[in-house]
């Protein structure tokens, strides 16, 4: 996501942006990063077509704070972050780039083996539940647009409808004009009125509706995990339905 928003931004007037995976063997003979011990390996490119950089800032592009966008429009902390990780896992970072011509950002990750894999999640999923076999209508509510994006695409794979809210002052008209909602998965932090305080409201004008509150780095008070069910960012789709079973399983079958 770092790499295709960089690539967006060196791409004002427009572009090609190219995303490309293959996988490859690191032999020692065959020009890949020194620092890549042999081995298998995914090799993922990300590619623009935009303004590229001059040798001088890209010999700097990975140092921690170092951006070339404007007040408010960056961190600098981009490419630092993912050659971190791609160094974390065992695998390497190279930057290619032209002044005029656009950027490849490369990056060589270990190829898990066969037996490394997990069994899957789903097969040791308990049988399914009322949220599994029936169709809901979800009120999804999170500030953040891709996190809402990404949540109301797992439901929806699970077979749910969904209506997105970007904060807990909509949730609350929405929940006012319709009131053929099933559940209501809310982010905790939110500017204005956190997940929590929109729960507790819920639960006073709807108190058989049930809500989801979907945190991560937020610290909830200690009876919130009493009083509604809680699934901790990242969650998978699994650990999601999870949850959508937890609050129906408390709230009884009725719809709303």
């Amino acid at each position: 996501m770092n790499l295709a928003v960089n690539a967006r931004d060196a791409m004002p007037k427009g572009g090609a942006l190219t995303i490309t995976c293959r996988d490859e063997t690191a032999s020692g003979l065959n020009g890949l990063p020194k620092a890549l011990p042999r081995g298998e390996y995914v090799r993922i490119s990300v590619a623009d077509t935009g303004e590229g950089m001059s040798e001088t800032t890209l010999a700097k592009a990975m140092e921690p704070f170092f951006t070339t966008k404007g007040i408010g429009k960056g961190t600098g902390l981009g490419l630092s972050m993912v050659h971190g990780l791609t160094a974390q896992s065992g695998g390497a970072m190279h930057i290619s780039s032209q002044l005029g011509k656009g950027t490849m950002v490369t990056l060589w990750l270990p190829r898990a083996r066969q037996e490394d894999v997990p069994q899957s999640v789903a097969s040791q999923m308990p049988a399914a539940g009322e949220a599994a076999s029936r169709k809901l209508r979800v009120l999804l509510v999170d500030d953040d647009s891709l996190v809402s994006m990404n949540t109301a695409y797992m439901l929806m794979d699970l077979g749910h409808s969904v209506l997105e809210a970007p904060s807990a002052a909509h949730a609350l008209q929405l929940l006012e004009t319709d009131a053929q909602f099933d559940i209501v998965v809310t982010d905790f932090a939110m500017p204005g009125m956190n997940g929590l305080d929109l729960a507790t409201k819920i639960r006073g004008i709807k108190p058989k509706l049930p809500v989801v509150l979907a945190t991560g780095y937020a610290e909830l008070p200690p009876h919130a995990t009493l009083d509604f069910p809680r699934v901790g960012k990242p969650y998978t789709q699994e650990e999601l339905a999870e949850a959508l079973e937890t609050a129906l399983t408390s709230h009884g079958s009725t719809s709303h």
